[in-house]
């Protein structure tokens, strides 16, 4: 688990990357207006987009995320937390008027900055 990388892992770089080439500028890792710890993957500032790309073993993926057998009961309740915090996030940033993508890491880096760029282009 300390070998998995916390940010700029290899699915957040591939929609970055793709944004980057359509020709989208925003900002990596933006704190959360109001919330100090808390980031945003991928954040359009002017748009008031912001983009998170939800690991599926960390943020409960419905297809793909696991249990761990070994002391099942505090993974349980440490991914249960997880889940609890991404929406307490997503409801605080709507809240202040933005607008909340969230991708799997197993989505497709083309369709999902294809998303990205339609929610873009609707907001403007």
């Amino acid at each position: 688990m300390s070998r998995l990388r916390r940010k700029d892992n290899e699915a957040e770089l591939a929609v970055r990357r793709v944004l980057h080439a359509a020709g989208y500028r925003y900002r990596v890792h933006h704190p959360v207006p109001g919330q100090r710890r808390r980031t945003i993957d991928i954040a359009f500032t002017r748009a008031k987009v912001a983009v998170f790309i939800d690991g599926c073993f960390w943020h409960g993926c419905p297809a793909h995320g696991t249990q761990p057998r070994s002391n099942a009961a505090w993974w349980v309740a440490k991914l249960a937390a997880n889940q609890a915090r991404d929406e307490d996030t997503t409801h605080w940033l709507e809240a202040d008027g933005w607008l909340v993508v969230r991708i799997w890491e197993h989505d497709d880096p083309r369709g999902a900055a294809g998303s990205v760029a339609a929610v873009l282009r609707g907001r403007r």
